[in-house]
């Protein structure tokens, strides 16, 4: 396993020239108590992105990443050294998805019957009682890590399970693979829409300083992205994206009215399967 820790990036590695010199993890630090994690793309080409947040009483992982990945032991390790900077003996770990996807869950099993860790179920009914969503896909569950409250926001399209995380110490909106850099692959586009206006209307007076999907595919360069199965990204996109872009994608979903295209906009495409 090899690791590299990041506090200020300019530019992520993604997956070479030379994968012999690149990390099969690196692992920015945005603050003391939120760290997000990429998988290389020369383990495996999707890149996916997972996010590490730590509360007073409990740590919320999303995602554990794509075949094959050993997360578990890279987040362990994180939670180590946040215990030791902390002068904490332990801390309770939920694991959490953005999605049931392969390239989002391949790590799960080093985390299964490991002590002190919680695993949400991967099934709508298990998902909206863990985090105490009413209606689904209506609802909002959250879940309390300890002074620290993170919104669950159901937002089904992509994938029936879908997920938006919304981090109310730091203003993050985490939102899968329904809103990144990239191509949004639309499964469900009734239920897309629906969620893509629901999101809108949740975040509608409150403080979004950043949108973080969990892949980058688009180039730097506006309306233009990297093909299926690119390792080594250059000049790829920055992750993060705004709530502007997420308004973006509500009046472009819209304008489709009941016919759904593929579209490309300047920092990600709409793409329905």
């Amino acid at each position: 396993m090899h690791v590299a820790l990041l506090f200020a990036i300019a530019q992520w590695i993604t997956g070479g020239p030379n994968c012999v010199a690149v990390p099969d993890w690196q692992v920015h630090e945005y603050n003391e108590n939120f760290y997000i994690l990429r998988q290389s793309g020369c383990v495996n080409y999707e890149k996916p992105f997972l996010y590490l947040l730590f509360g007073k009483e409990k740590a919320l992982l999303e995602d554990t990443g794509a075949e094959p990945s050993d997360a578990a032991k890279v987040v362990a390790d994180l939670i180590a050294k946040w215990q030791k900077a902390k002068g904490r003996p332990s801390i309770s770990l939920i694991v959490t998805h953005s999605h049931s996807h392969g390239d989002h869950l391949a790590g799960d099993a080093g985390f299964r019957g490991t002590p002190n860790v919680t695993m949400v179920p991967l099934t709508v009914e298990g998902t909206r009682a863990f985090f105490g969503i009413d209606k689904w896909p209506e609802g909002i569950g959250r879940v309390d890590l300890g002074e620290r409250v993170i919104d669950v926001i159901p937002i089904p399209g992509h994938d029936v399970l879908s997920l938006a995380f919304y981090d109310r110490e730091t203003g993050v909106l985490l939102t899968g693979d329904s809103l990144y850099p990239g191509r949004l692959y639309v499964r469900d586009f009734p239920a897309f829409v629906r969620s893509t206006e629901r999101l809108v209307e949740f975040t509608r007076g409150k403080i979004v300083t950043q949108v973080l999907g969990t892949h980058i595919e688009q180039m730097a360069v506006p309306y233009r992205d990297y093909s299926i199965g690119t390792k080594y990204q250059p000049e790829e996109h920055e992750l993060a994206l705004s709530r502007g872009s997420l308004l973006e994608l509500e009046e472009a979903l819209q304008g489709m009215k009941d016919k759904p295209v593929r579209l490309a906009l300047k920092d990600f495409t709409i793409w329905p399967k």
